[in-house]
């Protein structure tokens, strides 16, 4: 598959790459292109921008939750309908887990054969800039490090003399130089940008990303280095197994977008499965639903915001997202509230991450005020100034539950503020052993109640693919139930 595909990385996280790669979507889009975002790593927020951006999903691309061929099936089944890829990096270009730099986005850009944009701040630097990308040329010479934009010069001598250096030192082009931008149209919550629905200017602020990639950068350049990179060919993709190991054997992307579901599953009466999605829970990754949709459900939008009540279910998925930025509003929802307690009594499918752990606890406590939740656990959640869990999870499963088969290892990954302030049980009623990351109390996670499972970790269904086939059978099987 020959396809222009471009990286937007850089030298560590917070020095443009989001901006640079919004403006280049809106610009191009505006141009009449269709442009396929990706993010690469584990990423919500960024990734809800780069959708608006394109004006349809963004697909996450990483080899740690995601196999490497799945990786390269995704990206190619993605990019069919459109006529550029843009994958925006994280972190810095080599960071990894570990000492050789595995799931870096070095190591993405290798898989993709994708050429590379680094994006420098340039604060308070120049000839250092040169020496800076010099290192990043050498130290890995099969990254295709193609270009690279100049963020935050302070004026045109500033900008003149970082490009000359760079362009004699380094010998690769300067595809733009940004000023500083007075004006943030972007702020931050926590460790990322504001989530798109949680503000009415966002448009706005794509618009404002748009203006200044097509004042500050060279985007015909740009096109052009995306034209080079070389054709994908489908005999290099390595044919590994999912990431998750010792459950059922995972279908492979081909397989989980062929329609019609899981055996005994009705096509005239699919089970029913409510997705919570509105400003308080908002972190899902598309391939999840598109799961859960091609093992046979039918998805029901819901908001725990606006609706009074639940609709007639079969399963629920809760995602995660910041329910303490509308902890009132969620509190004085008492009829969704009470709805979803009862039918969590009543047997009904629920499976909640993180935000969704945090609604189906007892109360979220917030500068000294308690705002009831679901009720369906009893914990009292409250949060910290820093992160309490980030980065990537592994768990073993190791008590029975409705969703994961005891004995599987599964990766995943967390980033909560949030921590339990009050929890009767112990790690033992805990239905997973974390073998990396913080969990629920340090050493497990995974909160079981009859037929719900509530967990810090978020898993991807492409790493993963039992989670959804498991959600939409024991839904199956309740409406089997609730119906007979």
């Amino acid at each position: 598959m020959a396809f222009p595909r471009i990286i937007i990385a850089a030298l560590r996280g917070g020095a443009g790459k989001t901006i640079v790669s919004l403006g280049l979507i809106a610009s191009w889009r505006k141009r009449g292109m269709a442009i396929a975002p990706f993010k690469k790593g584990p990423d919500f927020i960024d990734a809800g921008w780069l959708a608006l951006a394109a004006g349809q999903p963004c697909h996450n691309l990483d080899t740690f939750l995601i196999p490497a061929y799945q990786v390269l099936l995704s990206f190619s089944h993605r990019t069919q309908d459109s006529d550029l890829a843009v994958i925006e990096g994280n972190r810095g270009l080599y960071d990894g887990i570990d000492l050789e730099g595995n799931t870096s986005t070095a190591e993405l850009a290798k898989l993709l054969k994708a050429p590379v944009v680094l994006v420098i701040d340039c604060t308070k630097s120049t000839r250092t800039v040169a020496a800076m990308l010099l290192g990043c040329l050498q130290f890995d010479p099969d990254v295709n490090i193609s270009g690279v934009i100049l963020n935050r010069v302070a004026g045109a001598r500033h900008e003149s003399i970082i490009r000359k250096t760079v362009e004699e030192y380094c010998a690769i082009p300067v595809l733009g130089a940004i000023p500083r931008i007075k004006k943030e149209a972007f702020p931050e919550r926590h460790m990322g940008l504001v989530p798109t629905p949680e503000h009415g200017w966002a448009d706005e602020s794509i618009e404002k990303a748009a203006d200044i990639a097509q004042q500050y950068l060279d985007l015909d350049r740009f096109l052009g280095l995306a034209g080079q990179a070389p054709p994908l060919k489908a005999n290099e993709i390595p044919p590994s197994p999912p990431l998750e190991k010792g459950g059922r054997k995972g279908n492979t992307l081909k397989a989980s977008f062929r329609k019609g579901g899981l055996r005994g599953i009705s096509k005239e009466s699919p089970p029913r499965i409510g997705v919570i999605r509105d400003a308080a829970f908002q972190f899902y990754y598309p391939e999840n639903i598109e799961a859960l949709e091609s093992a046979g459900a039918e998805i029901v939008m819901v908001s725990a915001l606006a609706d009074s009540h639940l609709p007639n279910l079969d399963g629920l998925y809760i995602g995660g997202g910041f329910p303490e930025t509308h902890a009132q509003a969620l509190a004085e929802n008492a009829g969704f509230r009470d709805g979803v307690r009862n039918l969590a009594e009543k047997g009904l499918p629920i499976y909640a991450e993180c935000g969704g752990l945090m609604y189906l606890g007892e109360n979220l406590v917030l500068d000294g005020v308690n705002y009831p939740m679901a009720g369906v656990f009893p914990v009292l959640f409250g949060l910290s100034r820093r992160p309490e869990g980030h980065g990537y999870t592994v768990f073993e499963v190791k008590k029975t539950n409705p969703y994961f088969k005891p004995g599987v290892l599964v990766r995943g990954h967390e980033f909560h503020y949030s921590k339990v302030l009050s929890w009767q049980g112990s790690s033992e009623d805990l239905a997973f052993r974390m073998i990396r990351g913080t969990g629920f109390d340090g050493e497990g996670d995974g909160l079981c109640y009859k037929n719900t499972l509530a967990t810090y970790c978020h898993v991807h269904a492409l790493g993963t693919p039992s989670w959804a086939e498991a959600m939409v059978e024991a839904s199956a099987l309740y409406q089997q139930q609730k119906t007979g």
